[in-house]
């Protein structure tokens, strides 16, 4: 059932910081073929995330901050404010198409300073108080 932004808040059981990764190879044929480009978004590995922590346990603000880094360099930044929809939004709107269920994990996309990752790059993500969300790169063969 939809969810209003006043019942999203019950309905959290926790957050996590985690990395949603595209196959730009796998999008850029299926679009040039005017194919979904799913298979870009869900291959092996794809989505690396962090532990859950119970929302009880932490504090996620609008000031929270979220880094993105490479190797050590910061590639995106920013704080939870300055992305597009908040969380209660972005999780009502998906109520209205999709029935979420416990255990469901919500990505809420991505700041600005999305950039290609090689073999061997270490990333690091972090969000306010959140543990880490940490991985290295590797080939698929």
């Amino acid at each position: 059932k939809p969810l209003s932004l006043e019942e999203v808040e019950s309905h959290i059981f926790g957050y996590a910081i985690g990395c949603d990764l595209t196959r730009r190879d796998l999008q850029a044929e299926a679009k040039k073929l005017s194919r979904p480009w799913a298979v870009a978004k869900g291959f092996d590995f794809s989505a690396p995330c962090g532990p859950v922590v119970p929302k009880d346990q932490i504090s996620i603000t609008g000031t929270t901050h979220l880094t993105l880094k490479v190797g050590g360099e910061t590639r995106q930044e920013t704080t939870i404010e300055k992305m597009i929809w908040s969380i209660p939004e972005t999780i009502s709107y998906l109520s209205k198409y999709f029935r979420l269920m416990p255990g469901d994990l919500i990505m809420t996309g991505t700041p600005a300073g999305v950039g290609a990752l090689k073999i061997d790059d270490e990333v690091t993500i972090a969000c306010g108080e959140l543990p880490p969300c940490k991985f290295t790169v590797k080939s698929s063969t």
